[in-house]
């Protein structure tokens, strides 16, 4: 039977929020590009954390800690989930400079690579 759960959530929520914390001002990330970066936990099959990590990061969002940029955490399609809370995170990315067009972020434009982005070459990047 899948697991629908991580065997050790508040493990894999720190880790969450350690990759969150790290998305610079200005950028997103996805909930599966955060799962992606963290190695699938202890007793999950890989083919299960692909189908699931995604979700768990999500999980994890909305129980983050106030020193988390939650906002910068978005939807595969470039989109805000909706659900209450929507209207504030755009708001918030819109503060930080992300231009959406109608309900969608450029990923190609505004999305985070990763720890170690600065490091990486600036090709085809718009700023």
């Amino acid at each position: 039977m899948p697991q629908t759960a991580t065997p050790n959530p508040q493990q894999f929520y720190e880790q969450v929020w350690q990759l969150a914390r790290q998305i610079p001002c200005g950028r997103v990330a996805t909930y599966g590009q955060l799962a992606q970066l963290i190695p699938c936990p202890d007793g999950i099959a890989p083919d299960e954390y692909d189908a699931f990590g995604a979700r768990w990061v999500g999980t994890a969002m909305a129980a983050c800690p106030a020193d988390v940029p939650w906002q910068r955490v978005i939807n595969s399609q470039g989109k805000i989930s909706q659900r209450p809370g929507a209207e504030k995170q755009r708001q918030l990315l819109e503060n930080e400079g992300i231009l959406f067009v109608k309900d969608k972020i450029d990923l190609k434009a505004y999305q985070w690579r990763g720890p170690g982005e600065e490091a990486w070459p600036q090709q085809g990047r718009l700023f």
